[in-house]
């Protein structure tokens, strides 16, 4: 809650199913509203001014794209066609620390790295999300359809924050004080495009489990470009969300952690990670749409039992399992925990049998205090 008011900020808002069929534009951001509250009531005007001016942008954002929804209008023209099968489509914008998007175009498809480190991270991360998905999960871009990939980075001043607002990637270059510029971690590109992925397929609610669900699995495919990029076996891994964003002065690692949910930050003006690893500390809360940002630890503690369970590369069992129940159509809107995980057993019978998969998952789901059905 920003200081001296009585509004609660949401850090994603999803409009769902339109009218006509269509999927409604979505606001997610990778920063939880929990932190943002905590940095705006800080004594320091060096760290409350930019969390505030975040906050304010955000709800600004957040109220364009349900606008768009009521009058039924796309919040941003399609500046590419659909690119050809099995190639990205990249567009990289900079926004001259303005609001307006997507920007000036600083870099597209195919075009040589410029001076601007930003820029290019950008475009790698776009690139490392297409690859993933296409690669191992035969998915050809966010949408499965060729869909460009857009990016507009330098996104007003001292932003703390990256989102997708349904369309396009924005990131933020960070106060400095708190966070640092955010193209720096591949795997807050890949979470947020990963809500894309979600906008397109199962369209998760965004309210406690099922928007704990939608959150998680954006830190899981995340987490699994990160590993994807680096080459990284499950075991390799350091299991992180955003490490590298964090300022030197923050006695913190990342953003979460999925090894160990609620040890990501312990810090005097950041406050403590408050996600729990199990169903033993689930946080009931009215908060931040019931606690998404939160809660979604144990699911994200589910994957990375399974995935270390099984050993090797995460994204080639553990992920195809979790792609499976997210694009199978059998994933309701308003999932629970309980569901989810019900379905993860029933994809890791179809795909590999009775075999070590099916026990890792289950046991994994098991240790996290979540039934299967």
């Amino acid at each position: 809650m920003v200081a001296g008011s009585d509004i609660t900020i949401t850090q994603c808002d999803g409009s769902g199913m339109t009218t006509n069929g269509g999927h409604g534009p979505v606001f997610c951001t990778i920063v939880p509203p929990h932190v943002l509250d905590r940095l705006s009531q800080a004594e320091d005007p060096l760290v409350h001014g930019p969390a505030r001016r975040t906050l304010r942008r955000d709800a600004y954002e957040r109220t364009q794209r349900r606008l768009t929804t009521v009058v039924g209008a796309p919040a941003v023209t399609t500046r590419a066609a659909a690119a050809e099968p099995g190639k990205p489509q990249r567009t990289v914008y900079d926004a001259g620390h303005g609001t307006d998007l997507p920007g000036e175009k600083a870099r597209g498809e195919g075009e040589e790295p410029g001076q601007d480190a930003t820029v290019n991270r950008a475009y790698a991360g776009l690139g490392a999300t297409f690859d993933l998905f296409l690669k191992q999960f035969g998915r050809n871009s966010i949408d499965g359809g060729g869909l460009p990939l857009d990016a507009t980075v330098h996104y007003d001043r001292d932003y703390n924050n990256a989102f997708w607002n349904g369309e396009q990637m924005v990131f933020g270059d960070g106060d400095g004080e708190i966070f640092l510029d955010f193209t720096l971690a591949v795997d807050v590109i890949g979470h947020e495009l990963a809500h894309g992925v979600t906008q397109y397929t199962a369209n998760l609610d965004y309210f406690g489990q099922s928007g704990a669900l939608n959150e998680s699995v954006s830190d899981v495919f995340g987490a699994l470009i990160k590993q994807y990029t680096l080459g990284q076996t499950a075991e390799e891994a350091d299991w992180l969300i955003g490490a590298g964003l964090l300022a030197p002065r923050v006695t913190g690692k990342a953003l979460r952690s999925m090894k160990e949910p609620g040890t990501a930050y312990d810090d005097d003006v950041l406050g403590k990670d408050p996600q729990p690893a199990t169903m033993d500390d689930y946080v009931r809360t009215g908060r931040d749409n019931g606690g998404v940002h939160i809660n979604s630890g144990i699911p994200n503690h589910a994957f990375y039992l399974t995935a270390t369970t099984l050993g090797g590369h995460a994204w080639e069992r553990a992920g195809l399992i979790w792609y499976d129940v997210l694009t199978g159509g059998e994933l309701d809107q308003n999932a629970q925990f309980t569901d989810f995980a019900t379905l993860t057993v029933k994809a890791a019978r179809a795909r590999y049998g009775e075999g070590a998969e099916l026990v890792a998952v289950t046991k994994a789901w098991e240790r996290v205090g979540v039934r299967t059905l």
